[in-house]
């Protein structure tokens, strides 16, 4: 960032957003976030060559030899959102004489909200689109193969799973993402209940030790349609991943990404609207999710009986 980029930032407001979390975005377990510098450019897929055995014995005076980890494949441009929160001066004016509210703050929070939801979203369909996905990645359930049927066994399904992961990218998935009501349908299957007879709630940690992945969550966000039915955002829907949650950079192998430009989200200086009479406080979040290894993940559709 220039010294004339820097003026226009608001460097509290943005240090702020930039570590903005919401409890039901799980979206960046499955697409975590690394920096990128340019606007477009080709994704790093990985494939086998990222988990393979190297000869890198060296004879003295001979040739160093040299691998390649990832390639250049498809390729992606960022998008960029960007909203502005507005606080009317008569709300400055009530909250003046009480200590430590910071409607800025709290309006940058409201941008964040929406910002991260759409980027949810985007990420929702990118994980759920079955034609992104070979045949040996996904599975559809229907009638006593559904998680919500006695006599479906998730278990084994999962297990299939993992294993058809490790066959192709040689690591487990480490992250179960799984929409509201197929999550549902875990914790109340019959063969999973019959794992933990001596406990009335079966908790998130607990299926993910029965499962043997690091972390399985549930995908609680919902949005609303312009006629104001609300929708889930990971439908009837049960990923399995590898994702790194702390990259250290893109050239790490995942199932996938969100390239973020550096420096965003970003919170430009307020200005104050002489019309709506308010401080306007514009937000920017400049990503894109992407795809970088797809034998890292699986898909199951249709979990359950809706």
């Amino acid at each position: 960032m220039n010294l004339s980029q820097a003026r226009v930032i608001d460097p509290v407001l943005t240090t702020h957003v930039q570590g903005y979390q919401h409890a039901e975005r799980v979206g960046s377990l499955l697409f975590p976030r690394v920096e990128v510098l340019l606007g477009a450019g080709k994704i790093i897929e990985f494939g086998k060559e990222s988990f393979m055995l190297y000869n890198a014995r060296r004879a003295p005076g001979a040739a160093t030899k040299r691998v390649d980890f990832g390639y250049e494949g498809k390729p992606f441009s960022l998008v960029q959102d960007s909203l502005e929160g507005k606080v009317p001066r008569e709300y400055q004016r009530d909250a003046s004489g009480a200590a430590g509210i910071d409607l800025g703050m709290r309006s940058a929070n409201l941008v964040m909200n929406t910002l991260t939801l759409n980027l949810e979203y985007e990420q929702a369909q990118l994980a759920t689109d079955e034609a992104n996905y070979d045949s040996n990645h996904k599975l559809q359930l229907s009638g006593a193969s559904q998680w919500s049927h006695a006599d479906s066994d998730p278990i084994v399904d999962i297990e299939e799973a993992r294993q058809a992961i490790r066959a192709t990218c040689g690591m487990y998935p480490n992250v179960m993402l799984c929409g509201s009501r197929p999550y549902g349908g875990l914790r109340t299957n019959e063969k999973i209940a019959a794992k933990f007879r001596n406990t009335d709630i079966i908790t998130a940690s607990m299926l993910a030790s029965l499962f043997e992945i690091d972390k399985v969550v549930e995908g609680k966000a919902v949005f609303a349609s312009d006629n104001g039915t609300f929708s889930d955002v990971w439908g009837n829907y049960c990923i399995l991943a590898y994702a790194p949650q702390t990259p250290s950079g893109y050239e790490q192998p995942s199932y996938g990404y969100t390239y973020t430009m550096r420096g965003n989200p970003a919170v430009e200086q307020a200005y104050y609207d002489h019309n709506a009479k308010s401080d306007i406080y514009p937000i920017t979040f400049e990503r894109q999710p992407v795809l970088s290894g797809m034998v890292a993940g699986f898909l199951f559709t249709d979990v359950v009986a809706e």
